[in-house]
């Protein structure tokens, strides 16, 4: 199997087990950057551009995150509250007016981030047309119920969750999550050219190699390790009067992750894109400061220790002050999950590590996407992951070949 990049001494395990991840695990193209310390230590891709393809992926190919997207948006809500442009304890509805009609008006800013306001699904579901409408989102979802009383339960939001998120940015900024993520997270940390809610025409007309790549389901894995969901998960998805059954099917049918129109759409809960680049170094900046400059962290050098201070941090930017970093991974919510039928755990707009979504570490916070994708951050280790494919699966929080990749992480810290 030839695999393009490089690792830092001690971290060669990632490298083993991104290759048996071709080998066994039926990836078909594939890259994963690990930062630590601000420093990039894994940088590593391989395989195809398209899962049914031929071109080569390239360090510069990108791919659709679904909900690993959740991750970067929440960052949006969280930064306005940190710079006093928004309350995280505020109803929903001073900011939105419209929302607060059919018994909405205690649904919190925080309850939209910690999944409990009770919004999962809509009655009527909309169209891939409408879904890409920016009105049309917001618009059913301010018409809707809530199928709980907001703050008294939390269960998993895969798509409300974005037009909860967008239209409340939208209406204390002026701007979509999209375009304040191109402007205020992108752009100050370098990755113009590496992470998008809405892939501009620039990016998707240019037909270069290594850009956007087509999104297929993976083949089943020849190996032996294979995902079996409990029977309860089973028949919550196979009926189609569940919670779980209708929050996925919020939109129907669901869109083609291919079309452009998709891509260039901006939904804050399942069509970001990035590279695995942009994914850990996004990440990297949450914990910390990232080097960059000359030589950038390649990942042939040994990490930096500690508390070391980067020379040429991102422009001096770093995303989240020590307050917002807690409040983020702090849990609010655990337990029960009435959407996904298991136990999980949210802080504010990330999952936290658990039976669920097993993480590096307790320690740890961030977001996979359905049937591939994971970013998440280790403040404790001074670990950033970043990983993307084109090959998803069925498995909504913890793929097979992302979690291979996460031990071998913690198998290189523990060396």
């Amino acid at each position: 199997m030839d695999v393009n990049g490089t690792v830092a001494e001690g971290f060669e395990p990632v490298r083993t087990a991104f290759v048996r991840n071709f080998e066994a695990l039926g990836e078909r193209g594939a890259a994963v950057v690990v930062y630590r310390h601000g420093r990039r230590v894994v940088d590593l891709w391989a395989g195809t551009r398209d899962v049914d393809g031929t071109e080569p992926w390239r360090r510069d190919t990108a791919q659709v995150m679904r909900s690993a997207t959740k991750g970067v948006a929440a960052a949006v809500p969280l930064m306005l509250a940190e710079r006093g442009e928004l309350d995280l304890d505020a109803p929903l509805g001073r900011y939105w007016p419209e929302f607060k009609a059919h018994g909405k008006s205690r649904v919190l800013v925080r309850h939209v981030l910690n999944h409990r306001a009770g919004l999962p699904v809509l009655d009527r579901p909309l169209t891939p047309a409408e879904a890409l409408d920016p009105r049309r989102g917001p618009e059913a979802v301010a018409a809707q119920t809530p199928v709980w009383e907001p703050g008294t339960a939390h269960g998993y939001h895969p798509l409300t969750y974005g037009w909860l998120l967008d239209e409340l940015v939208r209406r204390v900024t002026g701007r979509g999550t999209g375009e304040w993520i191109a402007s205020e997270i992108a752009a100050p940390l370098g990755l113009a050219d590496d992470l998008w809610l809405g892939l501009p025409d620039s990016v998707a007309a240019t037909g270069r190699v290594g850009r956007a790549g087509r999104l297929a389901a993976a083949p089943e894995p020849t190996g032996t390790l294979r995902v079996r969901a409990k029977r309860s998960v089973t028949e919550a998805y196979d009926d189609p009067d569940s919670l779980t059954r209708r929050a996925f099917a919020a939109i129907t049918p669901f869109p083609d992750q291919n079309d452009p129109a998709y891509r260039a759409a901006a939904l804050p809960a399942t069509n970001g894109i990035a590279t695995a680049e942009g994914l850990a170094r996004f990440y990297a900046a949450l914990v910390g400061e990232v080097e960059v400059g000359e030589g950038g962290g390649e990942g042939g050098e040994k990490e930096g220790e500690p508390g070391d201070e980067a020379e040429g941090a991102v422009g001096g930017v770093r995303l989240f002050g020590p307050a917002t970093l807690a409040a983020a991974r702090a849990e609010e919510s655990s337990g029960p999950d009435r959407v996904l039928v298991v136990n999980t755990r949210f802080g504010l707009g990330y999952m936290l590590h658990g039976s669920a979504s097993p993480l590096l570490a307790p320690t740890s916070f961030g977001h996979p996407g359905r049937g591939g994708p994971l970013g998440f951050a280790d403040p404790e280790s001074g670990i950033a992951f970043g990983y993307v494919t084109n090959g998803y699966r069925k498995t909504v929080t913890a793929d097979p070949r992302a979690q291979a990749l996460v031990r071998a992480v913690r198998v290189a810290l523990n060396g």
